[in-house]
């Protein structure tokens, strides 16, 4: 299945995100431009979620939040429901790991649409990344590759935290 792929380490390599985003609901009704870096942002909030978040059994971000706009997927990643939260920060100050970031977690509530209903056309992000940090392809999750299936339009590449590997 065709996916957005993000390579972190690359992505990472800039200091300000260039890619544009072809956000269907921005283009369509006020900006008549294609606006920058709103959709990467998401993809790199699911990246870091899915590559420190230490999976705590005690979920202390969660039960930090007054609002439950926080959960824990099937994959075990971290979501939040843009309709729930106000950015109070209290998951930030919640995780004793100190792995959510407060701008991290903006407070957004528009965010990448997955080209949803654009599939047969390369994301704007994509053609416009100038490293090349995200691709538009068939891709599988392969843990041998370091590559993660985020939801059916989303995959990362990047070096997840395990717990055995941590040093005892």
């Amino acid at each position: 299945m065709k996916r957005i792929l993000i390579d972190v380490e690359k992505c990472y390599k800039c200091s300000e995100c260039v890619a544009e985003c072809s956000y269907f609901y921005h283009r369509g009704s006020v900006l008549k431009e294609p606006i920058k870096n709103k959709g990467v942002e998401k993809f790199l909030v699911y990246a870091l979620q899915l590559i420190i978040c230490r999976r705590c059994e005690e979920k202390f971000c969660v039960n930090s939040c007054p609002n439950e706009a926080l959960w824990v997927d099937d994959k075990g990643i971290l979501q939040r429901s843009s309709m729930l939260c106000t950015s109070c920060k209290s998951c930030s100050v919640g995780c004793p790991f100190g792995t959510i970031y407060p701008e991290v977690l903006p407070y957004k509530t528009s965010k990448c649409d997955f080209c949803i209903g654009r599939e047969d056309e390369v994301p704007l992000c994509v053609r416009t990344c100038p490293h090349k940090a995200l691709e538009y392809r068939d891709v599988e999750e392969d843990t041998s590759k370091n590559i993660y299936v985020i939801n059916n339009r989303v995959a990362i590449k990047a070096i997840k935290w395990i717990e055995e590997a941590k040093v005892k």
